[in-house]
């Protein structure tokens, strides 16, 4: 995988040649930004790479810096034998310094229109270099954190351009001013390339200066941010709705069960129940003796008893009320006749004298009636 790190120039002369010389830094360790296509992941906006300082500042590494070629931009392919004529306008020098956290090297620009763009502006360095990288997440020692681990680097070429990803420090001369110093900012190869202006973005009402990658993630960190806040609204409604559905449940179920009780009677309420049954039959009884009262309602009894005195058509087409008023006054002048003991003492008196006005008189009749029977026996 092709890969490119930016630098800039410093110590800037001119050679009696023409030629432009300077000191850079153009390496360095820690965290840099590369977009997800740069990387073979082009799903993640921005991922933060890590170099760790070993790895910068391995030997075979620092090596692989002395004598490569420098291009006008990064190329489309890498600098060789074959192409050098074509793409070379200068070249690093045989000098690989450790300089901090950069790797310093000398350079040379020989090609004019180069070194004319360098006054200009252009003047900040990229390297283009190989390397491997593997994924993996952590905290770099300044607390800065990383998706992924580069190592085992090597270096191809160095490319002026307009903004380098490591920043203003790897550039073209120290007075940025003079050299007409470009924007500090992110940016990449060819065919990737990030913007050259920062951009304000809003957070949560807060206006943030960011790159177009940086931009990038945020708007992707609010979008997700909003889902997930549509989500869990969502979530909330639907939990609202259940639970108001189980609360009409419950309420249903309450009702239900009071008008379960109502219909339920207790054991006081049982014994005065059948004591009251019983109090009917026992009264209807006394109207109709003989009749049957099983497996009728009490309206029913009422009713068989109000027949039983005054016949079928005394209640054809009346109300259970006026049946109910018909039973009352029929058992009332049924118990008023059971009462009267002057009556029955009467009745009982007119039998007594019956008996003893007869005189025998009654017998003699009698005889005197079957007297043929006796009489037809003898003969």
């Amino acid at each position: 995988m092709r890969f490119v790190e930016d630098a800039a120039l410093s110590g800037v002369r001119l050679t009696n040649d023409g030629y432009l010389v300077a000191e850079v830094r153009c390496a360095r360790t820690g965290v840099q930004q590369y977009t997800g296509s740069e990387v073979g992941r082009p799903e993640i906006p921005v991922v933060n790479v890590y170099r760790p300082e070993e790895a910068v500042f391995a030997k075979d590494s620092l090596r692989s810096f002395a004598g490569k070629p420098i291009t006008d931009n990064h190329p489309d392919e890498f600098v060789t034998a074959d192409n050098w004529k074509k793409l070379a306008v200068g070249s690093i020098g045989g000098e690989v310094l450790r300089d901090g956290e950069y790797v310093r090297v000398s350079v040379m620009l020989m090609d004019q229109a180069v070194i004319d763009k360098v006054k200009a502006g252009k003047r900040e360095l990229s390297m283009g270099y190989t390397h491997d990288m593997r994924w993996e997440s952590g905290t770099a020692p300044d607390g800065t954190a990383y998706d992924a681990v580069m190592n085992n680097f090597r270096m191809n070429h160095l490319a002026v351009v307009d903004a380098a990803r490591a920043g203003h420090e790897c550039r073209i001369g120290d007075g940025a001013q003079s050299w007409g110093a470009a924007p500090i900012h992110i940016a990449d190869e060819k065919g990737s390339q990030m913007t050259d202006k920062l951009r304000n973005v809003m957070v949560d009402g807060i206006p943030v200066e960011t790159t177009d990658q940086g931009a990038a993630a945020i708007e992707k960190l609010q979008n997700d941010k909003k889902a997930a806040e549509e989500l869990m609204a969502g979530a909330d409604e639907k939990h609202e709705a259940a639970i108001a559905e189980k609360d009409k449940e419950l309420a249903a179920k309450d009702a239900e069960i009071a008008d379960l009780k109502k219909k339920i009677l207790d054991d006081a309420a049982v014994d005065a129940k059948v004591q009251a049954r019983a109090a009917l039959i026992t009264d209807a009884k006394k109207l109709a003796k003989d009749a049957k009262f099983d497996g009728l309602s009490d309206a029913e009894i009422r009713k068989a008893a109000v027949v039983a005195v005054h016949g079928e058509d005394a209640i054809k087409g009346k109300s259970d009320a006026y049946i109910e008023a018909a039973f009352d006054l029929a058992l009332k002048a049924a118990d008023a006749g059971s009462n009267d003991t002057v009556r029955a003492a009467l009745k009982s008196r007119d039998a007594s004298a019956s008996n003893e006005n007869d005189n025998g008189q009654t017998a003699y009749e009698k005889r005197l009636t079957d007297g043929w029977k006796n009489e037809t026996k003898e003969a």
